[in-house]
């Protein structure tokens, strides 16, 4: 796949969360952005080049494509306990399924390992393996009711594949809240307030959950 300054998610559809079935519905439309990294600091060119399209509110993505070896920084502040962060890949050009990339919840990032080893050693960086289209969303879910004595307060684990924008808890807690999760579907929320604050994207969400994202790129 090329590199390119137009990042299409021509395909990116909406899915409605329920336990058992995904449903989809608008596609993102193609956006073009040319601003430039704006920053330089220890080989790497930092950039806050990232953008939300007003016809999908709910989904941050780069403005020119992540490629091998960039850094995607995602820092998420003030989330809520039934709030969850996610980073989620095409895994076909269609983009009719993503990959989990990650996932944060109030405590910080959910406990998974990539091939550098655990996350816990770099929670809010993610070492892009490959160009591909990444995007940034944030949902809520309802909060676990401790239906079992070994459950956590907050999901801990997802299924790695799934519809874009959709995120199906797995484990001890979706098995135990199960009924909840069926009877009071997740829900995608909206980027209410978009700013650069020098080489940082920030975004707020409805609700008042930020989030501050960072691409770097190897100089030269």
């Amino acid at each position: 796949m090329p590199s390119t300054a137009r990042v299409v998610l021509a395909a990116l559809t909406w899915g409605v969360l329920t336990v058992a079935h995904a449903q989809t519905g608008p596609t993102l439309p193609g956006v073009t952005v040319t601003a430039p990294y704006t920053r330089s600091y220890g080989g790497y060119l930092i950039s806050g080049n990232f953008r939300v399209d007003p016809r999908m509110p709910q989904v941050v993505f780069p403005a020119e494509a992540l490629v091998k070896d960039d850094i995607l920084s995602v820092q998420p502040l003030r989330l809520a306990d039934n709030e969850y962060l996610v980073v989620q890949e095409c895994a076909s050009a269609d983009c009719r399924m993503a990959h989990l990339v990650r996932v944060w919840n109030v405590d910080g990032a959910v406990g998974m390992s990539d091939g550098n080893g655990p996350i816990q050693h770099a929670p809010n960086r993610i070492w892009i393996k490959h160009e591909n289209k990444y995007f940034i969303w944030l949902q809520r879910m309802p909060e676990i009711a401790r239906a079992c004595d070994a459950c956590a307060l907050w999901f801990q684990s997802f299924q790695p594949l799934s519809p874009p924008m959709t995120l199906y808890p797995t484990g001890q807690e979706a098995a135990a809240n199960r009924a909840l999760l069926e009877s009071r579907p997740p829900q995608a929320v909206p980027v209410v307030q978009q700013t650069h604050e020098g080489s940082t994207f920030v975004v707020r969400f409805e609700g008042g959950a930020t989030v501050r994202i960072r691409r770097m790129h190897a100089a030269g």
